[in-house]
């Protein structure tokens, strides 16, 4: 925190931890002491430059990283390798901005050819054109180097914020089942009367390094099949889910793949009919589409 700093190393009973606590709160009106808050030694550190904002927000992925992923992604930001970068990105903006200003300013007035030395061919008075002509091509360079880190296919806030995973389908197709192969538990009600499933069921699993929310949907039928009120509202949950994930796992009966599909469809014209209004106008690189997989 780049503070002065006093370690107290005791027996690590709770009564002897508990007396030395009672002790420091006694003498806290006098001497300004109290416990600290969540995140108080964080918030001194980067009030005293220790830390910078994307080094504060790497610590936070620290503390919270359920996976080996999340862990070591959430190091190398600590070790300052975004910082870093944004750091060059800023070098350069200053300084090409430092120049587009000096043309703007003094390009009729001064020499502002970017080569000090002696301009053999008696040209250099080009009013900062010389420096100016300079200017663009670095600024599209840069321009081309942020818009490369940032068409990564969201891979850091995959990796930070997990992999969400819907499983679709209609009714008895084995979603709940599958779910429980891939949780290797029973997390989800499995019986042979269709409709079991009235409700989202999530479960987050660790699957090679990747924090993954897998949803296990209500059994989809085509619009207009059912007047189940519940099943219903099971069904706008299923597709709520589907728009909402990364990867859709659709998954139908073998004895009755065409009509399987015929439900399977909808959810998914649906969830890509979303997904295309959430992207309209956003540039390419970022989320504009899903991951579909096919089960039978």
């Amino acid at each position: 925190t780049g503070e002065d700093v006093v370690e107290i190393h005791c027996h690590g009973s709770r009564a002897v931890v508990r007396g030395i606590l009672d002790a420091l709160t006694s003498m806290g009106e006098r001497y300004g002491l109290r416990p600290a808050d969540r995140g108080d030694f964080t918030q001194r550190a980067y009030a005293r430059g220790k830390l910078d904002l994307t080094e504060v927000e790497a610590l936070a992925d620290l503390i919270t990283a359920d996976t080996s992923l999340q862990r070591k992604q959430a190091l190398r930001q600590f070790d300052g390798t975004l910082s870093r970068l944004y750091e060059g990105w800023r070098s350069e903006l200053t300084s090409c901005l430092a120049h587009a200003e000096a043309v703007i300013d003094f390009g009729d007035d001064e020499d502002l050819d970017p080569d000090d030395d002696d301009d053999s061919d008696g040209d250099g008075d080009d009013g900062g054109m010389s420096v100016w002509g300079n200017v663009v091509p670095r600024v599209d360079s840069l321009l081309d180097r942020m818009e490369r880190h940032m068409s990564d296919s969201m891979r850091g806030e995959i990796t930070r914020d997990g992999l969400r995973v819907a499983i679709v389908g209609p009714p008895n197709a084995g979603k709940s089942s599958f779910l429980n192969v891939l949780s290797n538990r029973d997390a989800a009600i499995v019986s042979p009367v269709a409709g079991t499933t009235r409700d989202v069921v999530e479960v987050t699993l660790d699957l090679g390094g990747v924090r993954c929310t897998v949803s296990d949907t209500a059994g989809v039928r085509e619009r207009g099949s059912t007047d189940d009120i519940i099943e219903v509202e099971g069904i706008k949950r299923a597709r709520r889910a589907a728009a909402d994930a990364h990867v859709i796992v659709c998954m139908v009966d073998a004895t009755d793949v065409e009509g399987g599909m015929v439900a399977v469809q909808e959810i998914l014209d649906d969830a890509m009919s979303s997904k295309s209004t959430e992207d309209d106008g956003i540039k390419a690189g970022s989320r504009s589409g899903q991951n579909i997989i096919f089960v039978t």
